[in-house]
């Protein structure tokens, strides 16, 4: 008799112990970047992008032409590369390394969305690269240069 009552208190006790033990041996998730030393914080510069200035922009397109007649025509995001077409209507050639004869309007394509301004522009542009399918279906055969902004012909002040 004294054997079921030691049994009994055995198997009330023993899940309580077990939980007491399993409460108080309870780990805290540490980060892994916690323990990390970061030696190039110095020299760390993100979300700085290099911007071209206007001779880097002149220097580094195949073709220069002013217009203030620039528009988005189309533009593309979803599945791949966004991209975005632009539209001159009109405008002035300042530079070609090719003898080229541009016919007005006509079509460039953007890796990135230009924030276009009043007035007349620089339009920077080399020949296009890639996009075979979209440059035969619309006719276009230049691209805005990578990292050049969008620059007024007339000083901001």
């Amino acid at each position: 008799m004294k054997t079921n009552v030691i049994k009994k208190r055995l198997a009330c006790a023993v899940p309580i112990l077990l939980l007491f033990l399993m409460t108080g041996c309870k780990k805290e998730y540490e980060r892994p970047d916690h323990y990390e030393v970061d030696l190039f914080e110095k020299d760390r510069k993100e979300g700085k992008a290099y911007i071209m200035n206007e001779e880097e922009c002149f220097d580094g397109s195949e073709m220069v032409i002013t217009s203030s007649t620039v528009k988005l025509a189309d533009s593309s995001s979803g599945r791949g590369r966004p991209f975005y077409i632009y539209k001159v209507s009109s405008g002035e050639t300042m530079k070609t390394v090719r003898d080229t004869v541009l016919n007005y309007p006509f079509q460039f394509l953007s890796n990135q969305r230009l924030k276009l301004k009043e007035g007349p522009i620089y339009v920077y542009l080399k020949k296009l690269d890639g996009y075979r399918f979209i440059a035969k279906e619309r006719n276009i055969n230049y691209q805005w240069l990578k990292t050049a902004p969008v620059y007024s012909v007339q000083k901001d002040k």
